[in-house]
Formats: structure tokens, C-alpha cells, sequence
């Protein structure tokens, strides 16, 4: 599916700080326009990286031809690093590692960055006005899609810091649309399938069951949608079997990238 949407710019709603994603670089000047621009992926989690990794090299073949793909190059930090700064929520620590990632994504050729993690998104503030690349910002494609698709309230889901956080809100309200949060009880345990068992790699029927009854009881509270805010959720939630439309951020992020790389 292509979606509709535009690539959004970079930073929080109304803020001019930072690089965007579309704006001209003075190294690119004399760029082969027939080259797809370098796509780095700033990874915090394996799993949700690697699905926005085989996104972009499996969809692009439908925009380049048989086998093609734009040139992306990865890089993780360890989740420990991240989890430690996260569990004691110095989210400008997490800024530093993201960071991090950036100058070596330069180094290694990227000219934009993705980072398939929505949870640490919340760093981006502290990240955007050193960065030495522009960003894509994973809610802003999102609530993009949502957009386009007539979509008006959202349940929101992902990691309980996601959840709580203002990542998704500033972009989802900056279109008009309205969402909802999980039940404390429903946030934390979605946080724990998460944490526990999508990370590592652990996709049990349980899991699927549980987001399936938390999905219908927000569709009853009047969602139209659910954003699958956490990477991990589109392993094993789709709109096969969610009883919500989904919006999947990591191949909607995936597919922004795609659509920038290929850009004028």
C-alpha cells in the first residue's frame, strides 16, 4: 500500500529548531538526481529496526525496480545503554546516544535519518538544534496517515513511557485529531508484552489476544484507529486481526523514508 500522506518536516509542532528532512544541504548540491539519497536508521530496539530495514529494502523495489532499494545504513547502540538512561528518565542522556548514532551515520555517508523507535522520540527536542543530519519524526508521518485517511480518534499504544508522554498528542492535536490513552492496568501490561517478550523476540498468542481485547474495548470507547506506537507492535498486530484500523509506524516510517530518499 502507498500511503497518501506526506513526508512531515522534523521537530515538535510549531518549533523551528533543527534540520528538516526536505531542506536543501549544501554538500548535496551537486548530487546525481537519479541516486537515491543514503537513508540511516538511528536503531534503539532489534526487532523494530529490522522490520523498518527489510521495509525499505523489500517496498523499494516497487519505486526503483526489481531488487532495488535505496542505500541504508543502521546503527544500534546497545538497549541496555538506552534502558538505563530511560529508567531513570534523562531523556536528554538518551538525546546524547541518538546523537551519537547521528555522527557516525554521517561518517558511515547517511544524508537523513529514521529512528524506528517511538518511545525515545521524546529525546528528539534535545537532539534537533546539534544534529549534524535533518530527521524524519515517526509521529508526525503517522498522524499524517491519519490524517489522509479520515481517521478522527486514535487509541493510542506503545511503551508506557511513549503512552505517557507527549510525542504522539502534539502531533496527532497540530491535525485536529483526537486520541486516547490506554487504562493504567492495559499500559502497563502492554508495556511488559513490550519490554519482556516483543524485544527478545517472543511472539505468543497470549500477547496477540491481549492487545485484540484492549484494541476492542477502546473501539467501543469511540476509536476510529489504533496507532501501534511501539515498533514491536506490527509483529504481531495488523489490521488482520486488530479489531481497529492499524496505523503501522514502523513501515509508515519505512515508507516516508522511502518517498524522502527519492525526493528532488
Amino acid at each position: 500500500m502507498t500511503p497518501t500522506c506526506c513526508s512531515p518536516i522534523v521537530g515538535t509542532t510549531g518549533s523551528t529548531v533543527g534540520k528538516r528532512a526536505d531542506e536543501p544541504r549544501p554538500r548535496r548540491m551537486k548530487r546525481d538526481l537519479m541516486t537515491p539519497r543514503h537513508i540511516g536508521i538511528a536503531a534503539c530496539s532489534a526487532e523494530g529496526a529490522a522490520l523498518c530495514y527489510r521495509t525499505l529494502c523489500v517496498e523499494g523495489a516497487a519505486l526503483l525496480g526489481r531488487h532495488a532499494h535505496p542505500e541504508v545504513t543502521v546503527h544500534t547502540p546497545s538497549l541496555a545503554d538506552y534502558m538505563e538512561r530511560i529508567d531513570r528518565d534523562d531523556w536528554a542522556a538518551v538525546g546524547e546516544l541518538m546523537l551519537a548514532s547521528a555522527h557516525k551515520l554521517e561518517a558511515a555517508g547517511a544524508e537523513f535519518l529514521i529512528c524506528p523507535d517511538n518511545t525515545i522520540h521524546q529525546a528528539l527536542p534535545y537532539v534537533l538544534p546539534r544534529s549534524p543530519l535533518p530527521w524524519l519524526n515517526i509521529a508526525e508521518v503517522v498522524a499524517g496517515e491519519a490524517a489522509a485517511r479520515g481517521f478522527r480518534r486514535l487509541a493510542l499504544t506503545g511503551t508506557r513511557w511513549l503512552v505517557a508522554s507527549e510525542v504522539y498528542p502534539d502531533a496527532l492535536t497540530a491535525r485536529g485529531l483526537e486520541y486516547l490513552r490506554p487504562a493504567p492496568a492495559e499500559c502497563a501490561e502492554m508495556s511488559r508484552i513490550i519490554m519482556d517478550e516483543l524485544v527478545c523476540g517472543l511472539f505468543k498468542p497470549e500477547a496477540v489476544e491481549y492487545f485484540q481485547r484492549v484494541y476492542a474495548r477502546m473501539k467501543a470507547a469511540g476509536c476510529d484507529a489504533a496507532v501501534l506506537g511501539c515498533t514491536e507492535i506490527p509483529l504481531i498486530m495488523s489490521d488482520a486481526n486488530s479489531p481497529l484500523p492499524t496505523l503501522d509506524s514502523t513501515r509508515l516510517l519505512a515508507r516516508a523514508a522511502l518517498r524522502r530518499s527519492l525526493a528532488p
